[in-house]
Parts: C-alpha cells; sequence; structure tokens
C-alpha cells in the first residue's frame, strides 16, 4: 500500500462505522454526520465496476460544500474471530499520490517499527520497518485482527492485553517482551511503547505504538544477572565436587547447552603441586551437564580422565591464562570435534550440531586448577565477546570457591591426621574400669575441633578419666589439644588430685595463650578430669567448664553427676572445686563433649535426658552402648565434634587386697617383712618374696624413720604386684646417689633398681610411697 492514510471502516452492509479526522478535512462531514449512515450517499459519481472488483481505484465524493474531490481509495477486508468477512477499511489518497509530509515521511521512514491499531486491536498502518519485521506487506495486515497475524497467540498475549489497557484508561504504557517475528531468525527483546491517538474532540480513536530492539540489553542484563548468581549460589559448600557442579546448574541451560568442568588431578592429592604439562594435558572430569536428558553429548564419565591434545581449546585455555572462543569451521574446532566423536559409541555423534565452544581456565591465586568448557548446540546464537567476559569472570569467581574447598579439604585432612596422632589409638590395659570411646570430627565448615579424651593408668590400681574440648577449628586447635594432652598425662604422672591438676592445666593455658608482647590471645578449653580407686570404689572428680557426666547405676537408673563445674580454662584466678562419690561394680560412667548435647536449635536439658534414657538402654556390650547414645543423641547434622567415653567400674576385692597397720616402732619393721611373705605366699607368689622383703622393709623404715603417723602398708594383687606405705607427712622422699661414707641414702636406689617402677602421691592425710614389680610368669 502506498502511504495514504485511513478514512473510514465501511461493514457489509455499506454503512459507515468510523471516520477519520483526515476524512473530515478532505470532505468537510464531521464524524458524527457520517458514521451510520450508507457510504453511497457520500458519492458524488457512480463507482466504476473494475474498482470494485478490485477494491481500488479513483472515486469521486461530494464535498460538504457540494462540491466533487476525487481520491485514490483502497479497500481492505476487516475478518471475523472466525476468519469471516465483516466490513472494510477505507484507505484514500488524493489524486496522482499522497503527499509527502514530513510527518508522514517521519513514521515510514523511522529506524523503529512503529504501527497503529484501532481501539478494537485491529491493524491500520505500519510503517516499512515494522513490515519487514512482520514479514507481510502492509496490504495484507491492514484491517485485521492482531491475534489473527502471530502464529503463536500465547506467546503475544502480554501484547494484547497492554493495547487493551490503553483503550480501557487512555494512559500510555511500556510493556517489555521477550519474543520472536515470523522474520527474525530468533528471540528479540522489545521495549515497547503504546500511546492513545486522540481526535481534536479529545477522543480517543486508536493506539499508537513504537518498539525498540533492546535485545543487547536485554543480554547485558542477564550476563549480569548471572554473575550475580554466582556470587550466592556457587561455593555454598567447602566441597571441590559440589562446587563443580553448582557451576553446572548455573551456566546450563541459560549459558551453554553443554558444560564440563575438568581438574587437574594434584587438586585432589594431599601433598600435590600445581603442574601443567608441556604436551597433552590428563584433566580429571568433576561434573558436567546438559540441556538434554542423559548428557549425550559428554564422552567421558564423571570421575575418569580425559587427555587434551595441546591443540584443543581447552589445553590452549589452560596455558594461555585466559578464556579460548573456537568456532564451527575453525580447523582446532574441527579436530577437536572429530577426536571427541571418536570417543564415543560407534556411530554416535556426541557433539553433532555443536557449533561453537568456549574454555575459560580455573584460576585462583595465581593457580591454574583446571577449565571449564561450554557449548552451543541448540542455542543458533554464537558465543561472542561479551560472552568471553562473562566467561572468565564466572570461571574466576568458582575457582576461588574449589581452591577454598580444596585447601579446606586439605586443612582438614592434616588437623584430622594431627589429631588422630594425638589421640589414644590403643587405650593402655588396667584393672579399675572397662572403657569404649568414640570421636567423631565434625563436618561443618568451621573445621576440625579440639575434643579429645584420655585414660591413663595411675599407681595403686588406679584410673584417669579425661575429656576436654578446646575453643576453635583447625590446626590451631588440634595443636593446642595436643599441648593440653600432653600437660595432663604430665600433671596426672604427678598424682594430683583432679582440683589441684585443673589449676595448675589452667595456668598453663594462661600461658599459652600470652604471646611475647604480653597480650592475651583467644584460647580456652573446657575438661573434665576424674580418677576412679577399683580398692575404695570411689570417684573423684572436677570440671572445667565442662558438662558434668552421666553415671549408669547398677539398678538401670542414669543420671547426670551433681557437680560444680568451675570456669573454663584460661579464665584464671578462680578456683575448681572437687566431688567425690562412691560407684557401685559395674557402674557405667560416661564423660562426653558439648558436641553431643548442644547445638543451635537444641534444647540443653532435654539432649541430656536423652542421653541418660540411652545410657538406660539394653546393650551387651560398652562399643553397642555407645553407637546406641550416639544414635538417639546425636544431631543430624552436628555443628561440632563429639568424644564420647564410656567407662565400666570394677572393684578389687579382700582377695586381691591385704592392709596393715603399722606402729611406728623400728621392731615392727620385722613383723612388717613377715606379714607381706605370708601373703604373698596366700596368692602363691613365693618368687617375688624376696624382692617384695627388701621393698617393704625399706619403705616402712623410712616411713618410721622420718614420717609420722599413722603408717599403713598395703599390698595389691593387679595386673602388677603393688606395695604401698602411707604415713601421715607431706614430705616426699626424693632419690640421690649415696656417697661412699654415706650411713644412709641408698634405700630408694635400691627399691628403683630391683622393681619396675615406683613414685610417690600426696593423699588427703599425707603421703604416699608405692612401688610396682611385675608378677611371676607361670
Amino acid at each position: 500500500m502506498g502511504q495514504g492514510y485511513t478514512a473510514a471502516i465501511v461493514d457489509m452492509q455499506g454503512v459507515v462505522t468510523a471516520w477519520s479526522d483526515g476524512a473530515r478535512d478532505l470532505v468537510g462531514y464531521a464524524a458524527d454526520e457520517v458514521v451510520n449512515r450508507p457510504a453511497h450517499e457520500l458519492l458524488a459519481e457512480e463507482i466504476r465496476t473494475d474498482t470494485v472488483a478490485n477494491l481500488s481505484g479513483i472515486v469521486v465524493l461530494r464535498h460538504r460544500d457540494g462540491s466533487s474531490v476525487p481520491l485514490v481509495l483502497t479497500a481492505h477486508a476487516v475478518l471475523g474471530e472466525k476468519g469471516e468477512r465483516c466490513g472494510y477499511v477505507i484507505n484514500v489518497d488524493p489524486p496522482g499520490g499522497p503527499e509527502p509530509t514530513a510527518a508522514g515521511q517521519a513514521f515510514q521512514q523511522a529506524s523503529l517499527p512503529m504501527s497503529v491499531f484501532d481501539t478494537t486491536q485491529r491493524y491500520m498502518r505500519l510503517n516499512e520497518v515494522a513490515c519487514r519485521i512482520m514479514g507481510v506487506p502492509e496490504e495484507a495486515l491492514v484491517g485485521q485482527h492482531f491475534p489473527e497475524s502471530v502464529e503463536d497467540r500465547s506467546a503475544h498475549r502480554g501484547w494484547l492485553d497492554h493495547l487493551r489497557q490503553v483503550v480501557a484508561t487512555g494512559r500510555p504504557v511500556r510493556y517489555e517482551s521477550f519474543t520472536g517475528a515470523p522474520a527474525l531468525n530468533r528471540e528479540h527483546s522489545w521495549t515497547t511503547d503504546m500511546w492513545p491517538l486522540r481526535n481534536a474532540d479529545g477522543e480517543l480513536q486508536a493506539v499508537g505504538i513504537a518498539s525498540f530492539d533492546s535485545t543487547e540489553q536485554y543480554w547485558a542484563r542477564q550476563r549480569l544477572a548471572l554473575l550475580n548468581e554466582a556470587a550466592a549460589s556457587i561455593g555454598t559448600t567447602l566441597d571441590v565436587v559440589r562446587t563443580a557442579e553448582e557451576l553446572i546448574e548455573l551456566l546450563v541451560p541459560r549459558y551453554a547447552d553443554f558444560a564440563s568442568v575438568d581438574l587437574l588431578d594434584w587438586v585432589f592429592e594431599a601433598k600435590g603441586l600445581p603442574d601443567i604439562p608441556l604436551r597433552d594435558i590428563v584433566l580429571r572430569r568433576v561434573a558436567h551437564g546438559s540441556g538434554m536428558k542423559g548428557t549425550p553429548e559428554a564422552e567421558v564419565p564423571v570421575g575418569d580422565t580425559n587427555t587434551y591434545p595441546p591443540s584443543s581449546p581447552p589445553a590452549k585455555a589452560l596455558r594461555a591464562g585466559r578464556a579460548v572462543l573456537s568456532q564451527a569451521g575453525e580447523p582446532d574446532f574441527v579436530r577437536w570435534v572429530a577426536e571427541r566423536n571418536a570417543r564415543g559409541p560407534a556411530g554416535r555423534a556426541y557433539r553433532k550440531g555443536a557449533h561453537s565452544m568456549l574454555a575459560a581456565p580455573l584460576r585462583a591465586r595465581g593457580t591454574t586448577l583446571g577449565v571449564v568448557v561450554g557449548m552451543r548446540i541448540a542455542n543458533p546464537d554464537d558465543f561472542g565477546e561479551d560472552d568471553i567476559v562473562l566467561a572468565e569472570e564466572v570461571a574466576s569467581r568458582a575457582a576461588v570457591c574449589i581452591d577454598n574447598a580444596r585447601r579446606f579439604a586439605r586443612e582438614r585432612a592434616t588437623a584430622l591426621a594431627l589429631q588422630h596422632s594425638l589421640l589414644p589409638r590403643g587405650l593402655p590395659g588396667q584393672a579399675a574400669v572397662e572403657v569404649a570411646h568414640r570421636y567423631l570430627p565434625s563436618d561443618s565448615l568451621a573445621g576440625i575441633g579440639g575434643d579429645w579424651f584420655d585414660v591413663i593408668p595411675l599407681s595403686g590400681s588406679r584410673v584417669a578419666l579425661v575429656v576436654g574440648d578446646v575453643v576453635g577449628h583447625g590446626i590451631p586447635s588440634t595443636a593446642t589439644m595436643g599441648r593440653l594432652c600432653t600437660a595432663v598425662r604430665t600433671l596426672a604422672d604427678v598424682d594430683l588430685p583432679p582440683d589441684e591438676l585443673l589449676t595448675h592445666l589452667d595456668d598453663l593455658v594462661t600461658h599459652l595463650a600470652s604471646d611475647e608482647n604480653g597480650e592475651v590471645a583467644e584460647l580456652g578449653s573446657t575438661c573434665l578430669y576424674a580418677v576412679y580407686d577399683p580398692v575404695s570404689r570411689r570417684l573423684n572428680l572436677a570440671a572445667a567448664g565442662h558438662p558434668p557426666p552421666a553415671v549408669l547405676q547398677t539398678d538401670g537408673s542414669a543420671a547426670l553427676v551433681e557437680m560444680t563445674a568451675g570456669p573454663p580454662l584460661g579464665v584464671g584466678g578462680l578456683p575448681f572445686e572437687a566431688t567425690e562419690l562412691e560407684l557401685p561394680e559395674g557402674s557405667v560412667l560416661a564423660l562426653y563433649t558439648d558436641g553431643l548435647i548442644e547445638d543451635r536449635d537444641r534444647d540443653v536439658d532435654h539432649a541430656t535426658a536423652e542421653l541418660c534414657r540411652a545410657l538406660s538402654a539394653p546393650a551387651g556390650t560398652l562399643d553397642m552402648l555407645c553407637d546406641t547414645v550416639l544414635k538417639a543423641v546425636l544431631p543430624e547434622e552436628p555443628s561440632d565434634d563429639v568424644a564420647l567415653l564410656l567407662a565400666r567400674t570394677r572393684a578389687l576385692g579382700t582377695d586381691q587386697v591385704a592392709t596393715w597397720d603399722i606402729a611406728p616402732d623400728p621392731e615392727r619393721v620385722a613383723a612388717a617383712r613377715q606379714a607381706a611373705t605370708e601373703q604373698l605366699t596366700a596368692w602363691g607368689l613365693e618368687e617375688a618374696a624376696f624382692v617384695t622383703e627388701l621393698v617393704v622393709s625399706e619403705l616402712v623404715t623410712n616411713a618410721i624413720r622420718y614420717g609420722e603417723p599413722p603408717i599403713q602398708l598395703r599390698l595389691i594383687r593387679d595386673r602388677t604386684l603393688i606395695c604401698e606405705v602411707s604415713d601421715g607427712s607431706s614430705t616426699s622422699p626424693h632419690l640421690r646417689r649415696a656417697h661412699a661414707f654415706d650411713e644412709g641414702g641408698r634405700g630408694l636406689l635400691l627399691v628403683a633398681q630391683l622393681t619396675h617402677r615406683w613414685g610417690s602421691r600426696q593423699t588427703g592425710r599425707g603421703k604416699t610411697i608405692w612401688a610396682e614389680q611385675p608378677l611371676p610368669q607361670d
């Protein structure tokens, strides 16, 4: 059609249903004088037959002033919803063609697609760009209802709704859409302005439309959104494989139809070093994804290695340290696709349809970790320069997350190995308790904690049970745990009471926390130290900020031990209070760290109640009871390490212990030797009588000569033969080498040489000197 304008709309009965301002200017009649009147009343001459047949030609109209107005008229059929013809749109041009007005030229020659719709959403006019995008000439569209001009009506529902909104409200709207068009090969983003067109009386007669192709801006926003999403969705866990999977989930299918992440093998090795071979590069497939079900494009299964020749885009990207773009038709791309297809099943082209590939290196902190590869197959657009920038940015962010996960895994493995080396591997043999234990390192992002436990044999068949928790996580906490473990064992060897031992340990932690400038760092720990004596069946314990233990009585009831927990180690200056209780033989003592009962969303009282109930459950062995407790009490996802130590008490009966009170008279030494010899005979240990007589004679003599009453002699037959002499003096003996003319000083040296080991410990009423010797072999 020419550059004319719509003058009127006539229905099938020849009645005028719409009249434009342009028609009024041509023939002088206003709309209210013409609408709903037969169109033939406007004719000054009969219309020629060929004009009626062709719906186009010169028609002479009668002006309102009585003059004749010849015009070139063109009629366009108006179709109904079912395709039936229901009227005509009449366009007019002056004879000889339209006048090239500036406004008309601007509309037709505009670089934007522009169009005009009537109030019933029918085309009234389109410019050249709009017709070119639609792929249809203007004559075929004018008068047509908009939904009938598009193939996918649902995709253009928003467009139609906004057209109706302008007519209903009389207000302009701006509408953004992402749709295609018949003459376009792919979808475009459009920013469309719609505004009402009014006549001189202010009545809305049509809707003007202009659309701006904002595809580049749309994809720029999509790339920015992808980057923002990468920051939030990649690296949610400190797991290398999961981080790679998150990268794939981000890229497919929005950015690529297929994507893969391959890493160098050193990333997974605890002691590996970054290395890129000079020739073929071997990478391990960590994750891949596809827009198609089953990932048919992948020629390498996840977990397998893949060899990249130097000419391949991934190898080039690794060596260059930047993204490499490769397109269909390029020699390297063709060679790469052929090699990949050759590795697939016979007759199956893995890369069929691939036309663009982008490989970006995964580099973090100056170290190359691997490569991410994206391919476009169904997406008709090739990767471009903007995609290279995006790929490098996303790969950089993902590489930092992968490197963080790698470092975390390496540090966790180091801390775990260090911790396992410090924790007791096999608990020492002793007769006081039967023990079972569990240690569960945390999988949280914070890393391995500083939980520890220990079982320390003491003199007199006693045993020390220890459990503690260092503040913090990672290697520093594990190292501090090692120091505390060593310190506790050293202090336990001195045989200090629990409250005194914690006091010394508190001083040690305070010193460890002080740096060279005297500033105190954040370092602390909780600890529970308990000593059980199988002879007296008494338990003496003290705590430094640690949860109290639970005791399972022989009647099947379980409860927490009532005790006063002192401040955590490292606070300094506050005392620790010891608690003592008697335990029947066969009682079970449960020591644990706070990771078992404490969590962000847990009630501690409820958790400790669950612990007591779990201890009361029937179990064949202590190991089985450990598993029962952990299953019942442990959170589903513990946020901290958990250490659990169970100890079932034993008792040494009268047939294993003999005790004599000794009067402070030197003449009683011979009687003490005799009593000890008789007891050894009763026990069938005659072979040990000679050494035992010497030990008893020396220790009792020293107690009478240098000690204070009361004096007591005790023999204990356990895994070893133990001889103990107690007195009321707190003065501890010291081993020394006697000179040639000294009358004394050789007794303890003789005891040390004849026995397996010896020592002294302070008691509430003085001290005890003890010596152990192995039992004779049967």
